[in-house]
This record gives C-alpha cells, structure tokens and sequence, in this order.
C-alpha cells in the first residue's frame, strides 16, 4: 500500500494573512511548514485582502465546509472617484467620476443594503462560467454573465470618511463579495469607487485573536504541539455526550435512537458527538434518528 508522504497531523491553523499572497499559496506554505500530508483553507481571501484564514489539518478538514458555511466580518476601505475591473486595488481603472458622498449621505443609502440583498459577484472571481473560471474567462477578454445571488448582510456601518474615501465594518453571511458590495454602494451613492484595504476580522467561529503572522512562523520552529486542536470547533456547536459503544456505532455510519435526549437538543440541528472528551463524530438530529454526517479517527 502506497502511504502519502508526510506527517499524519489534525488540528488548526489560524493564519493572519498578509496582503500579496493567495489562499492557496499560505495552504501550500503551511503544509511544508509542518511536513504535513494534508490540509486546507476556509473561505477564500483574495490576494490583496488579509486576516482570517484557517487552515485544518488531517481530521479537522473534514470540518472545512462547516467553518465555511459560517458568518464573515471584515473591515474595508472604500475608495470613490474611481471604478476598477476588479472591483479593487489591484485592477485597471474603467470608470472615473467627480461625486465624493459625505458620512451622512452614506449612513442613509446602506440602509438598504441590510438584511437578504442580491449581488452580482466581481467578473474577476472563482466562480464558475460552464466548467471555467470567471477570473480566468475575465482575463481572455470574453463575455459572460453571472447570474446574481442572494447573501444576507447582517451589519454594515460607516465609521468614518476622509478625503474621497469611507471606512466601514461588516458582517455577513458565506458568499458576500465585498467587492461587489462595495461597488454596489458607490453607484447607489450616484458615484463608483472600489476597495482599497479588505480586512477579514472573523471566519466563523474564529476571529483575530485566534490568528498568528506568517513572518512569526518563518522565524521561529513550530511543531503540532502548536496547533490549535481539532476539539477548538466545538466552541460553535452543541456537545453531545456518547458512550464508547454508541461512539463506535457513529464510526460506522450507523445511526443512534434519540430516546432520552429528545429535550436536549432541537430537531433538525447538527451536534458534536464526543466520547471521554475525544470528538467522534458531527451528528443531525431528527425525530426517529441521530445519524453521523462527519466521523474523526481520532484515538
């Protein structure tokens, strides 16, 4: 049997991303670090925007889409008088106006963009146009459309304005472009503008506090003792205590009766299932079954 090359590791990395590099690259970057055999990221930043990015490792990758599907909040700086292709810093100026809106004028307008909005995500983004890229179609000059989509936009606040530009803090639901919402607001101000700093403060359960510098890794010789264990997820989501033998059941995609804990948890929820304080399994809840939709090997 062919064994994958590494160290077999679980748990998480909460990386401070720098400006300039991609998601993938720091994924990449950390799995040498650690000579790891598998890892991954969750919720894509861009380039030029920096924070948040956890990194799992091993076991707690099967915890990714979970962690993904969680809330954002981001701090941006919105630029006006000047619109990009890219909706950001880093593109080609298409538009350019004289309309700078004032702090009063802006705290009206995003009124409207509070609660389920639609948006069109940025042209140069990784959502996919008939099995391709849209950022790859993008940069060959083609034309297409994205259809537009519905997020929800928690909390949107100005904080400040200066010169032609706004500060604003945000939290949103999974698959918010703060670019395009940026944009959006612009125009709704009868200016356009792009972003000019993009900061994720949370992803999740995990926020900045839980974060380290790239640079400090690289100074300094890390080892998994330095890894923010799986168990970390479990300040998210409700504990359900199992016994070995029902811990054993999960393990094998089977199913437990609900009986005796139909007043602890709510139907239809998912719960952490954990033996003598080792995670076994992500379970929902129903009337008839509790069944196993992520199992650990964690012991």
């Amino acid at each position: 049997m062919r064994h994958k090359k590494g160290n077999k590791i679980n748990g998480w990395l909460i990386v401070d991303k720098p400006e300039g590099m991609g998601s993938t690259q720091v994924v990449n970057y950390t799995r040498r670090l650690f000579n790891a055999q598998k890892n991954g990221h969750a919720g894509t930043l861009d380039p030029f925007a920096t924070g948040v990015l956890p990194i799992a490792f091993g076991e707690a990758t099967k915890l990714l889409d979970f962690v993904t599907d969680g809330s954002k909040e981001y701090d941006f700086r919105l630029c006006f008088g000047e619109a990009t292709d890219t909706g950001d810093c880093t593109g080609k100026v298409i538009n350019t106006c004289d309309r700078i809106p004032g702090k009063d004028e802006i705290d009206e307008i995003i009124k409207s963009f509070t609660g389920e909005i639609k948006q069109v995500p940025p042209q140069y983004s990784a959502i996919k146009i008939n099995g391709q890229r849209a950022y790859a179609l993008a940069r060959q000059g083609k034309d297409f459309v994205i259809a537009p989509r519905s997020v929800n936009i928690y909390e949107l606040k100005c904080h400040n304005t200066e010169a032609n530009y706004a500060d604003f803090s945000l939290k949103c639901s999974k698959g918010t472009y703060v670019r395009s919402l940026g944009q959006d607001i612009a125009l709704k101000l009868n200016s356009c503008g792009h972003l000019t700093k993009l900061r994720r403060t949370k992803c999740a359960i995990f926020s900045l506090q839980d974060t380290i510098l790239l640079d400090n890794l690289k100074n300094m010789v890390y080892s998994t003792t330095d890894l923010l264990p799986l168990e970390t997820f479990l300040r998210g989501i409700a504990v359900m205590a199992v016994s070995e033998a029902e811990a054993s059941k999960l393990m094998l995609g089977q199913a437990l009766s609900p009986k005796g804990r139909e007043n602890d948890f709510p139907l239809f929820s998912k719960a952490a299932a954990v033996c003598n304080g080792v995670l076994r399994a992500i379970v929902r809840i129903d009337e008839r079954r509790i069944s196993p939709i992520r199992v650990f090997n964690l012991t």
